[in-house]
């Protein structure tokens, strides 16, 4: 069941995302070739505790950190390491919190140092397909408009979305109803109404859409060794279309 959040259930939402969203972008600030991304864990932890939040991964169905750290091959759930980053790499973070009740979560993928023109590509047009499919977060469309709007735009590039992981609803839970694929025939599933919230991340693969997961029981990777990037907001559907709650300021 889709739950309809309140005007005061969003707003506390949008505050929880809010501090997501600084997080992510003082993060975004640090990543840079010789930086290993346990120091980014501990700088995430250590910035939630000064704002009375609480990291909304760390033990979350049992997984150890606070941040997920995806690196070049890593599709999303990659666990923080002590290895650095190294010139070239492309890392995806994705965070959320817990603040007041009510759950933020957002990602994006950041090149490390300067990058080849392929990687770059590969992040613009997954950055590109969340807002596409953002965009048809409005009253009476259907759940999967979203979803087929992302797939379109990936794979008009030449890429691959990842079908075994998806968005999901989100407020008092993490995840709530419903799922969100990134792929599908527009014109099916739940009519969208004002007041739901969702969160919304295409995970894009430079080459096939086959992931597995390692042995760790977390980490997904694609199987063919190829690069994957990942973005992600947190957005409410209003009665004048979607709005965007885990950029800084609402901007």
């Amino acid at each position: 069941m889709v739950i309809l959040k309140s005007p005061q259930e969003i707003e506390k939402i949008r505050i929880s995302n809010q501090i997501v969203a600084e997080i992510l972008l003082k993060l975004k600030s640090e990543v840079k070739p010789g930086v290993n991304t346990l120091h980014l864990n501990r700088m995430a932890e250590q910035m939630a505790q000064e704002k009375n939040a609480k990291p909304a991964f760390k033990g979350y169905r049992g997984y150890p950190y606070s941040i997920c750290a995806s690196k070049n091959s890593i599709v999303v759930h990659g666990f923080p390491s002590k290895d650095a980053l190294e010139e070239g790499d492309i890392l995806s973070l994705d965070f959320g919190v817990l603040y007041d009740g009510y759950y933020g979560d957002a990602a994006l993928t950041i090149p490390v140092g300067r990058v080849n023109e392929s990687a770059l590509r590969l992040t613009q047009v997954t950055r590109e397909a969340l807002y596409k499919g953002i965009e048809k977060a409005v009253p009476d469309g259907s759940l999967s408009d979203i979803s087929h709007a992302i797939q379109s735009h990936v794979e008009a590039a030449g890429y691959s979305v990842v079908r075994k992981f998806v968005g999901h609803g989100i407020g008092q839970m993490l995840h709530e109803d419903p799922q969100i694929p990134n792929f599908g025939k527009p014109g099916m599933g739940t009519r969208l109404k004002a007041g739901m919230t969702f969160a919304i991340e295409p995970m894009v693969n430079e080459c096939g859409h086959d992931v597995k997961i390692l042995d760790d029981g977390w980490t997904v990777v694609t199987t063919d060794g190829a690069l994957s990037a990942h973005f992600e907001h947190s957005i409410v559907i209003t009665n004048n279309g979607p709005e965007i709650l885990s950029k800084m300021n609402g901007s």
